[in-house]
């Protein structure tokens, strides 16, 4: 016999307060986002954000981590992995929790030099992960690599230009995919 569990109030205020975070901390970034108008959209009192997650930045760290989830791209072809790499970044900024905690972290690394810290350490951790996957011999590419991921992330999650936002995501993986296989395939001759 299996009984159900039922959730403790706890933990489900909580969530609530987790889910509004990331959409307010993605939405106005760290300095725009406050602790009232997060409990306001949780439909919680304000005493409870700071009971459960001590302050603004402690809730900030509890939404911002970034898992890159780089165990998907062990799988692809090398000569294909630039297209597999920019799909699986655009999937996972598209994802609707992971892409509202990502614009969070890059809005609040803009205007918060702790942000920013904690942004370069978790990213630098998780290229050094998706490196050892797709291999060391490839880490000089790394750089130029972070500079369009990140530039095209930007420009269409964070930034929203508009001729960015409005292209189609396979023309997108595409032309960028082919530039960041041109940086994989250039650290082979090297």
């Amino acid at each position: 016999m299996t009984y159900a569990v039922t959730p403790k109030k706890s933990d489900l205020a909580r969530a609530r307060i987790l889910t509004a975070a990331r959409r307010i901390f993605a939405s106005e970034g760290y300095e725009g986002a406050t602790i009232r108008a997060i409990a306001a959209e949780a439909t919680i009192n304000p005493s409870l954000v700071i009971r459960y997650f001590g302050s603004k930045e402690g809730l900030f760290v509890a939404i911002a981590s970034l898992d890159f989830k780089a165990d998907a791209l062990a799988s692809a072809a090398p000569e294909s992995l630039g297209e597999a790499l920019v799909a699986h970044v655009l999937d996972l900024w598209e994802d609707e929790r992971d892409g509202s905690a990502l614009a969070a972290m890059m809005r609040a690394s803009i205007s918060n030099e702790g942000a920013r810290e904690r942004v370069v350490a978790q990213f630098t951790a998780q290229i050094a992960q998706v490196f050892s996957i797709i291999g060391h011999g490839a880490f000089a590419a790394a750089p130029f690599i972070a500079t369009q991921i990140l530039g095209l992330t930007m420009a269409r999650y964070v930034w929203r230009i508009p001729a960015v936002v409005t292209l189609p995501k396979a023309v997108i993986i595409e032309r960028v995919g082919r530039t960041v296989q041109r940086y994989l395939d250039e650290t082979k001759t090297l």
